[in-house]
C-alpha cells in the first residue's frame, strides 16, 4: 500500500526483454553498518532469446569487480545508473558474475545505526528502486528466481524473499540463505535486519505464517496482529487460488516510507500500527494487512505491465482488503468504507482531470476508484462468474505481466456484459457515477439511513432534530450516527445540546470521538458530559479531550493533568509529549521545569522516531519551548528519509526564520551541525 505513485521506466527494457530474460540470481551479500555500504557476489543465470551487442543491468552508484560470462571477462560500463554489458551475444544460456559495492542514498535504510541496540536495517523498492542496493531491473517485465546468501551479526533477526533454507555460523554472524521458487519483479526484493521475537502459525492450507514484532512490543503482539490468519484463510478462499508462495511473513519497521509494502513473501509495515488493545481502535492494522496480502496475488503473481494499468495491482488489493475487513466488520462496514470513498472521489473529480487509464492518475484514483470499478463488475457478473473470472485470471498469467484488456478477455469467455460502456465510465473518465453508485450502496439498511440524513442536512435544525434525535438512539450503525454530529458541528450550541448528549450516551468510542471533535469550544454547562471523554479506551480521543479541556479551562487546568500524568497513549508518545507541553505551560505546576523541558526535547531527538519526534517540535515549537538543542533536532529533521517529516523540518524553520533572533539562533547553531544538516539549513537561510 503505497500512497505515492511512481512511474517505471519502459522504454528500454521493452526492448531487452525480447532479446534477454534473466532466470534467476544469487546474491551473496554483506553489509557495513558503519559505512552504511552493501557488498556482494552476484551471479545471474541468463537466456539470450535473439542476437543482442549489450545487456542492460540496473545498478545505481555502484562499483564493480572481477566481471565474467561463463568465466571469461568481457568488456563492460558503468554508467552509474546501469551496467551494460558490451559482447556479441548469441542465442543460448549464459552466466553472469560479479562482485559490487554501493552506498545506497535510498531505497536501502540504515535506522538508528550508531546504536548497538536501536539498529534497523530495511529496504523499499517500490518507488525507489531496488537497483539501488542490488544491481536488478527497474523493469516490472523482467521477472527474476531471486536468492540471497545475507551475512549480519548473531544478534539480529534477517527477513528476506522465500524460504529460509539454512542459517550458517560464520564467527560472530550468521549466513542466512533465503531461495525462492517462482520468478517476480525486482522492486519486490526486500531484506529487513532488526531484533525480532518470531511467532510462527499455519494457514488452512498449511502454508507457514511468520509474524515479526520488536522485542519491546512483545506484549502488543496480539493487536497488532488481531485477524491476521482469518484474513489470510479468507483471500485463499475468496480469491479461489491457493496462496501461490512458499511462506508468508509480516514484520513491522521503525520510519518506514508508506503504511505497508507488499515484498513477495515479506511484507513489511510500519511500527506506527504496532498497537495495544486500545490502540487498535484507532490504529487498526487490518486493512493494510489484508491490501498486503491481496497484492501477493495482484502485484506478486501478476503484475502490471506498465503504469497505466497500476489499478490491475492496487485496485484489486483495495477491493479483496475490503472483502476481508467485510468479513471480520460486516456488511454494514464495507458499505460505509465505500460510501466514504464514494464521497472522496466524487468531489476529486470535480478537480481530477485523470481518470484510471492512465500512467499519471493520482492514488486515490487507482485504488479506491479502482477498487469501486471491481465492486460494480462484481455486483453486475454475480458472484459465481466473478469468481470465475478472477481464478481464470490468475492462472492464466501467473508469474507474468498483464493489461486491462486481458484482464477483460477472461471476462468475454464468460459474460457478454458491455464491457466498452463499463470502461468508459469507470476506467476512462474522471467523473464519479454517483447515481450507479448509490444505487449499489443502497442495497445496505445503514447506507439507506445515511443518505436520509444527507437528505436533511440543509434543513434547520428546529425541523429535523425529532428524526436526528430518533436515529442517534435507534441501533443503525455508528457511520450514520457519526455522520449526524457532524452536521451539527456549525449549529448553535443551545440547540443542539440534547442531541450531542444523546450522542455521548450511544457509548460508541468512534460517535464519542466526534463530539470530542466538533467542540473547541466547550461551554461550562457541558463541561461535565465533555470530561467523561477522559476515560475513554481510545488514545485519540484522550488526546483531543485532554487539549481542548485544558484550553477551556483554566482554574481547572491542575486537575487534568493529574489525571493524565501517567498516559503514554500510541508508540508516538501522543499523551506524553501533549501532557509535557501543557504541564510546562500551565503555571506554578511543575516544580522542576527543567526536567519535563529535556524530556520533551529528548523525544525530538534522532533517538525517536519521525512520529514522535515531529510530535515532540511541535509542541515545543508551539508552546516556544525552543533552544540550540530543539533547534538542531529541528534542523536534522531535514535530512530525514521520510519525506513527510523532512517537510515538517523544513516548513518549520521557513516560518521561525521570519523572526529575527530566530534567524540568529539557527545561524550560531550553523558550524556545530553536520555537514548534510548545514547544507540544508545554508538552503533555508538564503531563501
Amino acid at each position: 500500500m503505497k500512497y505515492l505513485f511512481f512511474l517505471f521506466s519502459l522504454f528500454s527494457f521493452a526492448q531487452q526483454t525480447q532479446y534477454v530474460d534473466f532466470k534467476s540470481v544469487l546474491g551473496e551479500i554483506t553489509i557495513n553498518t558503519t559505512d552504511k555500504a552493501i557488498s556482494g557476489n552476484i551471479k545471474y543465470n541468463f537466456d539470450v532469446l535473439k542476437p543482442i551487442d549489450t545487456i542492460k543491468i540496473d545498478a545505481q552508484n555502484m562499483s564493480f569487480s572481477d566481471l565474467k560470462i561463463n568465466g571469461n571477462e568481457i568488456m563492460f560500463i558503468n554508467t552509474n545508473k546501469q551496467l551494460q554489458l558490451i559482447f556479441p551475444f548469441q542465442k543460448g544460456k549464459n552466466t553472469l558474475t560479479f562482485n559490487y559495492l554501493a552506498k545506497p542514498k535510498q531505497a536501502l535504510y540504515f535506522i538508528n545505526a550508531e546504536s548497538k541496540d536501536g539498529l534497523e536495517i530495511w529496504t523499499q523498492g517500490q518507488g525507489r528502486y531496488t537497483s539501488n542496493w542490488f544491481p536488478s531491473f527497474d523493469d516490472v517485465n523482467e521477472k527474476v528466481v531471486f536468492n540471497l546468501d545475507i551475512t549480519f551479526d548473531k544478534n539480529y533477526k534477517v527477513i528476506s524473499n522465500g524460504v529460509l533454507k539454512n542459517k550458517l555460523e560464520n564467527g560472530n554472524s550468521f549466513v542466512w540463505q533465503y531461495r525462492m521458487q517462482n520468478p517476480m519483479s525486482s522492486y519486490l526484493l526486500m531484506l529487513a535486519i532488526v531484533k525480532y521475537e518470531e511467532k510462527e502459525l499455519k494457514s488452512k492450507s498449511r502454508i507457514p505464517l511468520e509474524y515479526y514484532i520488536e522485542n519491546n512490543d512483545i506484549s502488543r503482539f496480539e493487536p497488532t496482529y488481531r485477524y491476521s490468519k482469518e484474513i489470510f484463510d479468507f483471500l485463499e478462499k475468496e480469491i479461489g487460488v491457493k496462496y501461490p508462495w512458499e511462506i508468508y511473513r509480516q514484520a513491522p519497521v521503525r520510519d518506514f516510507i508508506y503504511a505497508g509494502m507488499e515484498n513477495t513473501t515479506a511484507t513489511l509495515f510500519s511500527t506506527r500500527y504496532v498497537v495495544d488493545s486500545i490502540g487498535f481502535e484507532d490504529r487498526k492494522y487490518t486493512n493494510i494487512n489484508a491490501h498486503e496480502l491481496a497484492h501477493h496475488w495482484f502485484g506478486n503473481l501478476i503484475t502490471a505491465e506498465s503504469s497505466t494499468h497500476h489499478w490491475l495491482q492496487e485496485g484489486f488489493a483495495t477491493y479483496y482488503a475490503l472483502l476481508a475487513e467485510k468479513e471480520i466488520y460486516g456488511e454494514d462496514y464495507f458499505y460505509s468504507k465505500l460510501y466514504d470513498t464514494a464521497q472522496q472521489l466524487k468531489y476529486a473529480s470535480r478537480t481530477d482531470t485523470i481518470p484510471v487509464l492512465n500512467a499519471k492518475a493520482s492514488s486515490l484514483t487507482f485504488y479506491e476508484k479502482g477498487a469501486w470499478a471491481l465492486f460494480v463488475l462484481h455486483d453486475a457478473l454475480g458472484d459465481k462468474i466473478f469468481k470465475k473470472v478472477i481464478k481464470n485470471y490468475l492462472k492464466k498469467y501467473a508469474y507474468q505481466t498483464v493489461n486491462t484488456d486481458e484482464f477483460f478477455e477472461e471476462i468475454k469467455k464468460l459474460s457478454n456484459y458491455d464491457l466498452k460502456e463499463f470502461s468508459k465510465v469507470w476506467l476512462e473518465t474522471t467523473a464519479f457515477n454517483t447515481q450507479q453508485a448509490n444505487e449499489l450502496l443502497s442495497k445496505n439498511k445503514a447506507i439507506q439511513m445515511r443518505l436520509e440524513v444527507d437528505k436533511v442536512n440543509k434543513k434547520p435544525l428546529s425541523e429535523k432534530e425529532a428524526f436526528l434525535s430518533k436515529v442517534l438512539q435507534s441501533d443503525v450503525y455508528f457511520t450514520v450516527k457519526k455522520a449526524i454530529v457532524n452536521q451539527l458541528k456549525n449549529e448553535k450550541y443551545e440547540a443542539k445540546k440534547q442531541l450531542l448528549i444523546l450522542a455521548l450516551n450511544t457509548n460508541d468510542l468512534q460517535v464519542r470521538q466526534e463530539v470530542a471533535v466538533s467542540l473547541p469550544k466547550i461551554p461550562e454547562d457541558f463541561r461535565p458530559q465533555y470530561e467523561t471523554l477522559l476515560n475513554d479506551k481510545s488514545y485519540q480521543t484522550q488526546e483531543i479531550a485532554l487539549y481542548y479541556l485544558w484550553n477551556n479551562f483554566p482554574s481547572r487546568r491542575s486537575e487534568y493533568l493529574d489525571k493524565s500524568k501517567n498516559w503514554i497513549g500510541f508508540n508516538d508518545y501522543n499523551l506524553k509529549t501533549l501532557w509535557l507541553s501543557l504541564a510546562l505551560s500551565t503555571p506554578n505546576y511543575a516544580p522542576e521545569p527543567e526536567i519535563l523541558v529535556n524530556e520533551l526535547i529528548a523525544y525530538s531527538s534522532p533517538k525517536y522516531e519521525a512520529t514522535t519526534r515531529q510530535n515532540a517540535l511541535e509542541k515545543l515549537i508551539d508552546f516556544r519551548l525552543t533552544n540550540d538543542i530543539v533547534l538542531a533536532n529541528l534542523v536534522n529533521a531535514t535530512t530525514h528519509h521520510m519525506w513527510q517529516f523532512s517537510k515538517f523540518g523544513r516548513d518549520s524553520i521557513r516560518l521561525l526564520l521570519k523572526n529575527s533572533e530566530m534567524r540568529s539562533s539557527f545561524e550560531r547553531i550553523l558550524p556545530n551541525l553536520s555537514s548534510n544538516e548545514q547544507f540544508q539549513l545554508n538552503r533555508l537561510l538564503k531563501e
